[in-house]
């Protein structure tokens, strides 16, 4: 009798795979352990908090387990050509990780848009919610003719993945995008591979200079070995005391916290970061150089961010989210740094700032849970009000809100910038049209069009819906 092939689930390998690449970073980066560590400590603290506290604050209101925040971790590469990004979309189709969102950063003057692979189903971001926060270049928005040239030349000449990763991926797509526990073992470091750092470069020093006078971000993405991981996100419960314990620990911190100001309600998503590290980098002196004659240099481009998550907004919350943000963004132009938190918080003074109020006003997205199966005959029915809402206020029903998975682009923009400004560079240097979002054009290159985020929420939400109704009809009948 044929012996059953025993295959590693998607779940348990993007754990493996994420764990060996935090064990990676961690080796190549040793500052990122240091930020580990306080994540750990100050989420534990918080922890203890709420245990000790009632009712829990609501800075904290949003579940999330010890051990998923302990996984929890977003990393972020930038890619150079469709091929790459293909190949990058069949690595992560193996992890159970699927394209979501689009983004334009061109918003923000940076030559590129992005998607966001993660898994799509709640379970398997219960049990594991890696995300890879990828950007593609976009040649046809640099201004420079010589530097597109030079950057797309360089590109089309690496190759970042080993042919035993490609054989890997055939064989995996064969059954079903699914390896083998055999398989598994060589996929992971064979895949590491393709996002580690590398300090040899591809590029010449004259070719790195030029790009990197062009724009740093252009020799980044164009003139290393691999796609390797920027940095690789903790998530933490309370980024305000992360950001001070950066502080104190004598990290090169970001100036400011970016995203929605601090809130009882967390929205969205708040983002900062230890800068860029200057890391030793070695080029070929020429391009036919047979690597025995190196220049040695330096490059910027490596950080350590973090993140706390908030709740999810609908387009309506969005809208409302974003014209703040600009009226914010109009207000604090050329204030003291100092001033400009305490600016946004005035403006954001606009946006609820309570649950109940969120849900009422169709601003964020909830789950519902039947909590309360019992004694509906003796609800108050109120014509008034809508009967999920008195479902809530008459404890049978209980909305959580539901915590937002993705990205801000602007926020991304404004780290990236933040951990590769040229100093003596205008705001917008390579003189990029504003606005120019792409969508159908990253799906050309993806070969596949990213999941819309909004169809995501409202999915989960009314899934949530379907099931408590099915639960009362089921106890009504």
């Amino acid at each position: 009798m044929a012996q059953m092939t025993s295959f590693i689930s998607a779940d348990e390998l993007r754990t493996e795979f994420a764990l060996a690449m935090s064990k990676m970073y961690k080796e190549e980066v040793p500052l990122y352990g240091d930020l580990v560590k306080i994540v750990h400590d100050i989420n534990a603290a918080t922890v203890l908090q709420t245990t000790n506290t009632d009712p829990i604050p609501d800075t904290v209101a949003l579940e999330a387990s010890t051990e998923r925040l302990t996984l929890e971790r977003h990393g972020a590469i930038r890619l150079g050509t469709p091929y790459e990004l293909q190949t990058v979309r069949r690595i992560f189709a193996v992890l159970g990780m699927q394209p979501m969102g689009y983004y334009d950063l061109s918003v923000a003057g940076l030559p590129m848009h992005a998607t966001c692979f993660r898994p799509r189903e709640i379970s398997s971001l219960d049990r594991n919610p890696f995300r890879v926060f990828t950007t593609l270049l976009r040649p046809e928005l640099l201004a420079s003719e010589t530097a597109r040239e030079q950057a797309l030349g360089l590109l089309e000449q690496r190759r970042i993945f080993t042919d035993r990763l490609l054989d890997l991926l055939t064989i995996a797509e064969a059954q079903g995008t699914r390896l083998t526990n055999e398989q598994a073992k060589t996929f992971i470091p064979e895949a590491l591979l393709s996002f580690s750092w590398r300090s040899l470069a591809a590029a010449t020093f004259d070719q790195y200079q030029a790009l990197r006078d062009e724009h740093p971000i252009l020799a980044d993405i164009a003139c290393f070995q691999s796609a390797h991981i920027n940095h690789l996100t903790p998530r933490t419960l309370n980024i305000t005391a992360v950001q001070a314990a950066m502080q104190s620990a004598g990290m090169a911190v970001k100036s400011r916290i970016e995203g929605p100001p601090l809130r009882k309600c967390p929205i969205l998503l708040r983002q900062t970061s230890f800068l860029a590290l200057q890391e030793m980098v070695h080029f070929k002196a020429s391009p036919k150089s047979d690597g025995t004659e190196l220049i040695r240099g330096s490059h910027t481009a490596r950080f350590g961010e973090i993140e706390e998550r908030g709740a999810a907004v609908t387009p309506k919350g969005r809208e409302l989210y974003d014209k703040l943000l600009r009226e914010s963004m109009a207000k604090s132009a050329g204030a003291d740094l100092q001033d400009v938190d305490a600016i946004v918080a005035d403006v954001f003074k606009q946006y609820p700032d309570d649950w109940t109020e969120l849900r009422q006003q169709g601003l964020i997205y909830c789950e519902y849970r039947c909590i309360n199966k019992k004694g509906r005959d003796e609800l108050r029915w109120n014509e008034t009000a809508s009967v999920l809402e008195q479902l809530i206020a008459e404890g049978f029903v209980e909305a959580s809100p539901i915590t937002y998975e993705d990205f801000l682009p602007f926020s991304a923009a404004g780290i990236f910038q933040s951990n590769l400004r040229s100093q003596d560079k205008a705001e917008n240097p390579l003189g990029l049209q504003r606005g120019t979002a792409d969508p159908e054009g990253l799906a050309r290159a993806l070969q596949e069009a990213p999941m819309d985020i909004d169809e995501w929420y409202w999915r989960v939400q009314r899934q949530s819906l379907e099931l408590f109704t099915s639960v009362l009809v089921t106890e009504v009948s």
